[in-house]
């Protein structure tokens, strides 16, 4: 059909019932596989013809009802042709086929239903059909509606209020999709493919809703719909000003309506907010999903509960799983125990297993190596906590790039500065019976084999392999390793442990190192630095002859090499730091070849 035509048949629509055929006609240009300009002139004769309509169409229960009645039964038919054409919009709205302005309008004509279709009230019954469209559709609603939805219609509040509720609703069908043990004969499951789709719609729409910035101002609570659910009604104003509610006598012109109060629509608003993300949360989230959530959590969720406890299980389970998701429910739940009271017994047990060399290479490492210097900022942390923490770093520190070096030394330095109990650890080359064995003593034996360990020199009694903090021995060793780190081969690592050195030297002129100015160090960092930084004197090796060898036999005291691959290098422990008098035989040195 030619688009003069259709414009006819909207003209005859409007002009005469006579024509009310012309309805079906109409609506079979209404799908997302016609040209646009022909849906977008359906569109426009239909709404035209169905919006001073709408409130007189009877409800889809009256309309199942056997009346033999002829207009009822117009009504009713109209309703059966309203229902397709609100059908139309959803269809066309979640296709991916019409462009971005098509999409546009079918989803403002939506809303207008919407506000008029309840006779004047929010129908928050097509407003949930419409989410539920776009939650269940196959399409991601950030390539959808993201752009559209939030910057037209969450501004208003009681369009926010309603999709919280779509959504609370929606959750729980997402529950019982993913519930296998409740069956239903007229239910299908949803496969797994779709299901994770459908949970990321859900978490793409609830975080798109802004939150209400005030709750003592009416400047971000403006309206939809002008009878929404925030107006109270019955209300009478009587001759003195004074509000009273409506008696059965009184007549309907005398009634008012009056908005609620900023602060009671921030409570209904809040309540709304907290059973959706809970009943969100408590879903099966896809594995980047539920990082995506964690890392959410902090900024947008947390300050807008009521009660944040709430989302303790979510986050201790979360804190459970280990590797990087435990990093990520770390914020928040340094958050729950530092501001609202949560008591988790075993929160620095489980600090403690998740440093490993990993982690410095992690993609949160730089909030991860913050949160962890903010948890050590206790004074009343335990001397056996803080000790075991610092010599985990340390340990750590011989492993990871020079960028996790610069972190550990940081770390290490607050540590020190904030724990004098724990300062033995900086030179400890000799320790006296201590608590840890003689609490673990069990016979003369075991007595006289500690004893001998602990007094030969070079022995390490720190117990790396052990996952409590409290079974380490960390007390009864040294950072050796931070030592290790002043011949590094980064310079920025030898020269902040040598300021370290300086800063433990002279505490009243230094202060704790900002651990975030490190965090996010890498080696394209570092190279950078070290490119810009001014060099005054270029090191030079010089030597008198020309060197054999990488290394000189000076650097291995007691240590005997044999170039024939026979015998293994051996340890002469009897000689101590003396050479053995057989020289090496000339005949087995690598001659030069001469080109």
């Amino acid at each position: 059909m030619l688009l003069s035509e259709l414009q006819s048949l909207g003209s005859q629509l409007l002009s005469s019932r006579a024509h009310i055929n012309n309805v079906p006609v109409l609506l079979n240009y209404m799908t997302e596989t016609s040209a646009a300009e022909h849906c977008v002139e359906s569109l426009l004769s239909l709404q035209a013809f169905f919006t001073p309509l709408v409130q007189d169409l009877p409800s889809k229960s009256l309309k199942k009802a056997n009346h033999n009645n002829p207009d009822f039964i117009y009504k009713a038919w109209l309703r059966s042709m309203f229902d397709d054409f609100l059908q139309s919009l959803i269809n066309i709205t979640i296709s991916p086929i019409p462009d971005p302005a098509l999409r546009e309008v079918t989803l403002d004509t939506l809303m207008e239903f919407v506000k008029v279709s309840n006779r004047g009230k929010f129908h928050s019954a097509v407003y949930y059909k419409l989410l539920h469209a776009i939650v269940f559709s196959s399409l991601t609603v950030s390539d959808i509606l993201l752009d559209v939805l939030p910057s037209k219609y969450f501004k208003y509040i009681d369009i926010r209020y309603f999709t919280y509720t779509s959504l609370e609703k929606l959750s729980q069908c997402l529950v019982y999709n993913s519930d296998d043990r409740t069956t239903n004969a007229n239910s299908e499951k949803l496969p797994s493919e779709s299901m994770d789709n459908s949970i990321r719609n859900l978490f793409h729409l609830l975080s798109s809703i802004p939150h209400l910035q005030a709750a003592d101002s009416n400047a971000d609570h403006e309206m939809w719909n002008a009878l929404g659910i925030f107006v109270k009604k019955d209300i009478v104003i009587d001759g003195k000003g004074i509000s009273k509610k409506k008696n059965k006598t009184q007549k309907t012109g005398d009634t008012s309506e009056k908005v609620l109060s900023a602060a009671n629509v921030s409570k209904k608003i809040k309540q709304k907010f907290n059973k959706a993300w809970i009943l969100f949360l408590g879903l099966t989230l896809p594995v980047d999903l539920y990082k995506e959530v964690l890392v959410s959590l902090p900024h947008d969720v947390i300050p807008h509960l009521s009660n944040p406890i709430m989302l303790c299980d979510f986050l201790t389970r979360s804190y459970d799983v280990g590797g990087v998701v435990s990093v990520m429910a770390l914020h928040s739940l340094f958050i729950l125990m530092t501001e609202h009271g949560l008591e988790y017994p075993n929160f620095y047990v489980k600090l403690y297993a998740l440093l490993e060399p990993s982690i410095f290479m992690a993609k949160h490492r730089a909030k991860f190596f913050e949160l962890l210097d903010s948890c050590l900022k206790s004074p009343l942390l335990p001397a056996y906590l803080a000790a075991s923490f610092t010599k985990k770093l340390s340990r750590l520190a011989l492993n990871v790039p020079p960028s996790g070096g610069l972190i550990v030394i940081a770390l290490i330095h607050n540590l020190l500065r904030r724990h004098p109990s724990i300062n033995c650890l900086v030179h400890q080359d000799h320790v006296e019976t201590s608590e840890y064995d003689s609490e673990r003593k069990e016979d003369s034996l075991a007595v006289a084999s500690s004893a001998n360990t602990r007094d030969r020199v070079g022995v390490d009694h720190f117990d790396n392999e052990q996952s409590d903090p409290r079974e380490t021995k960390a007390m009864l060793s040294s950072l050796w390793e931070i030592d290790t780190l002043r011949h590094h081969y980064c310079p920025p690592v030898s020269s902040f442990v040598s300021s370290l050195e300086n800063d433990l030297t002279v505490r009243a002129k230094t202060s704790e190192v900002a651990v975030k100015d490190f965090s996010s160090a890498s080696y394209a960092t570092i190279f950078n630095g070290e490119m810009r930084r001014r060099i005054k004197q270029v090191p030079v090796a010089f030597y008198s002859s020309t060197p054999t060898t990488l290394f000189s036999d000076a650097e291995f005291p007691g240590w005997t090499f044999n170039l024939n691959n026979e015998c293994p290098v051996s340890l002469n422990e009897d000689k101590g730091a003396t050479r053995g008098s057989e020289e090496l035989d000339p005949s087995a040195k690598r001659k030069r070849v001469e080109h």
